[in-house]
């Protein structure tokens, strides 16, 4: 337990901000198994811009790292040209 009244309000506010960062992580998750399993190239191209945008919001907010962000962001678009071929 801690020992000083500012470690107990960073207990409070770091569970707080984990409990935030978890549903941010999840909806990420969420959008890009939405564009891998989508039925569709045009519904897949479609569900693209909804999770890159999330990518990059949650990148600007430090949530994940600019790196990874572009990462997955690269993979998708990778994904999405090999469904024309």
């Amino acid at each position: 337990m801690p020992q000083h009244k500012s470690n107990e309000k960073r207990m409070r506010t770091s569970a707080r901000q984990r409990t935030h960062n978890r549903i941010y992580r999840s909806q990420m998750k969420k959008a890009i198994r939405k564009v891998r399993e989508a039925k569709s190239p045009d519904e897949a191209r479609a569900s693209l811009g909804n999770a890159i945008r999330l990518l990059d919001r949650l990148a600007g907010k430090g949530i994940i790292h600019p790196n990874r962000a572009a990462d997955k962001k690269s993979r998708l678009h990778a994904y999405i040209r090999s469904l024309k071929a």
